[in-house]
């Protein structure tokens, strides 16, 4: 195999997206290369003066079927597949009349837009490409005497490399990968497609692709490599957000800004989640950000140094100006005010993310994980619980305050890590325990947290005092309970389901509490 192409005498340019088509075709016929296309990338040539033969008048076979059926040929096939140092291959070319194509520049229908769009099915099948991806696999097979491009990213290499004489093998290897990879993430979106037509979230065959958005500085440690991508999904938040200002978002930040921003959106008034290490160390809802801000920051101002903040509703300036007073990594939210935008520029290092929208948390996903020697794969914990469907399982019933507050506590313990215990005063976290092997030492954490945050704001009175609880699941024994009890809450949300109910209940009746049960559990791993 030759480092250098042999001279492109014959390049087939068929694109959807026509971006840096122009530039292409002239460098090729500036090479004295003939240009085959099609349909709208043929005319565009025509209109711009660069000369180009029609696909079907080279090969003397019409298109048919609507287009189905353009370059699914023997001459346009056999031209991109047969081997230049095979003498039987030449001598079949010669036979039958099929010249080389020594270039094939393809993109593919938009699918995957087509599917985003929300287009009937009907739609989406015709903007399925049966042609294009035959044309690329069967380039980048021959890549030896055949370049592939998929990407107008690809067009400029490859133009300077035609004035520095031909790419080399190494280069066309690379394009071949590329064209690959553009067709196996082709074939896994209509795969995932086809299986949502039949409600089927986990087939047989479960395929993931993704574009890589960039290369990253470490992953969670500094001797990890780490990359991000984009699997194309619309849901708003970190991988779809426009970043204005600050440096390059590293592994944890990407990692913890998702969850700052997913827990955030559960709730409907003015609220703020700052995170720290993906766990939330301080929520609150209230009338204006500004509240939310100062009642979130009062749970645990030590972990929020260098946390991530997440805001769902558009950042004004006072909020900001609020922010601004602690270092923070990343701040997360649907929009900025101008005024906000300026008095954050000032901190170049904080970075600004605006995501357009918020995440709907009822909506359906699938959640993947990697373990050693394949992955894990589930729906989305988009469980959502209402007032109507908590069943009171103590003789005293939560007050309305406390009501509100222990539907607020369970959505914030849906984003803690388990074992998680959530304490809530007022709208307000005043104390999390995340990710304790013992349910009991998160409650002793989450407590504990509390009257620190009490004595760094001059008060004596622990801020639990007085609050509700949430545990993310079931309590197998009471002592979580009276743990909980002890650090002066009222009342209790948890899901129920323990062999141990009975003497959970009778403890909370003892001490004269309230408890609720929602029948839902949100481990978070």
């Amino acid at each position: 195999m030759s480092q250098t192409t042999l001279p492109i005498r014959r390049a087939l340019v068929s694109v959807s997206d026509k971006t840096g088509l122009l530039d292409l075709a002239r460098a090729l016929a500036a090479q004295g290369a003939e240009i085959l296309s099609t349909g709208g990338s043929a005319k565009a040539l025509r209109d711009a003066g660069i000369p180009v033969t029609e696909v079907s008048d080279y090969t003397g076979f019409p298109e048919i079927l609507d287009g189905r059926v353009k370059t699914l040929v023997p001459k346009i096939h056999g031209g991109i597949l047969g081997r230049r140092d095979l003498p039987a291959h030449v001598a079949q070319m010669e036979e039958h009349g099929i010249g080389p194509i020594d270039l094939v520049a393809v993109n593919l229908y938009p699918f995957e837009k087509t599917v985003a769009s929300g287009a009937d099915a009907d739609t989406c099948i015709e903007n399925i490409d049966i042609g294009g991806p035959a044309l690329i696999r069967a380039a980048a097979k021959n890549h030896a005497h055949v370049v592939v491009l998929t990407d107008p990213a690809q067009y400029e290499g490859l133009i300077d490399a035609l004035g520095d004489g031909g790419t080399t093998l190494e280069m066309r290897r690379a394009y071949a990968g590329a064209a690959y990879a553009r067709t196996a993430a082709y074939d896994a979106a209509i795969a995932a497609w086809f299986a949502k037509q039949a409600q089927q979230p986990f087939p047989e065959r479960f395929i993931m692709a993704g574009q890589r958005a960039e290369i990253l500085r470490y992953g969670e440690n500094p001797h990890q490599k780490a990359a991000f991508y984009r699997d194309g999904t619309v849901r708003p938040g970190v991988a779809t957000a426009q970043q204005v200002q600050g440096k390059s978002l590293s592994y944890n930040n990407i990692n913890d800004t998702d969850a700052a921003f997913e827990a955030v959106a559960e709730f409907d008034s003015p609220a703020v989640v700052i995170v720290k290490h993906a766990n939330p160390c301080g929520v609150a809802v209230a009338p204006s950000l500004t509240a939310a801000w100062d009642q979130a920051l009062r749970c645990d101002p030590v972990s929020a140094f260098g946390g991530i903040v997440a805001l769902n509703r558009t950042l004004d300036a006072a909020t900001a100006e609020k922010i601004s007073t602690i270092f923070t990594e990343v701040i997360v939210a649907p929009d900025a005010e101008e005024d906000a935008k300026a008095l954050l520029s000032r901190k170049k290092n904080l970075r600004l993310l605006l995501t357009g929208g918020l995440p709907n948390p009822a909506a359906e996903g699938i959640v993947v994980r990697s373990v050693a020697g394949g992955f894990l794969a589930q729906t989305r914990d988009n469980g959502q619980i209402s007032r109507e469907g908590l069943k009171v399982v103590t003789k005293r019933a939560p007050t309305e305050q406390e009501m509100q507050d222990l539907i607020f506590a369970f959505r914030v313990a849906k984003h803690v890590k388990s074992n998680a215990i959530v304490y809530a005063k007022d709208g307000a976290t005043v104390g999390i325990g995340a990710g304790q092997m013992s349910r009991v030492d998160s409650a002793r954490i989450a407590a504990s947290k509390s009257g620190e945050a009490a004595k760094a704001a001059g008060q004596d009175t622990p801020l639990t005092q007085g609050s509700v609880a949430a545990s993310d699941a079931f309590f197998p024994f009471a002592d979580g309970l009276e743990t909980i009890v002890a650090a002066g809450a009222t009342a209790v949300i948890q899901p129920g389901g323990s062999i141990r109910d009975n003497e959970v209940i009778a403890a909370a009746d003892a001490a004269g509490i309230a408890m609720v049960f929602t029948g839902m559990r949100h481990f978070r791993h």
